[in-house]
């Protein structure tokens, strides 16, 4: 079968991908006192996959990365688990 470019008029349009890296649940009282420099604690440790959405549909999981090279300290996501995206978004 011949590769055939995809039929989808859509597919070419960019789309937002967000990236949770995790939540962090204040009291008001307190997020009323953050100052600059101040620490906010998040749910997830550094190790911890980080999940891409679409929205508010998740569609993938990944690992934080730096790139190197020409790219030397820009922030990545590599892969490690795809939803089926088949269906659509």
């Amino acid at each position: 079968m011949e590769n055939q470019p995809d039929a989808n008029p859509f597919s070419q349009v960019p789309i937002e991908v967000t990236i949770s890296v995790g939540k962090a649940r204040p009291m008001v009282r307190d997020l009323l006192k953050l100052t600059r420099d101040a620490v906010l604690t998040l749910d997830r440790r550094v190790d911890d996959p980080v999940e891409l959405y679409v929205g508010d549909r998740l569609i993938a999981r990944g690992e934080l990365t730096e790139l190197g090279g020409d790219q030397a300290g820009q922030l990545a996501v590599r892969l490690t688990e795809v939803a089926n995206l088949r269906g659509g978004l």
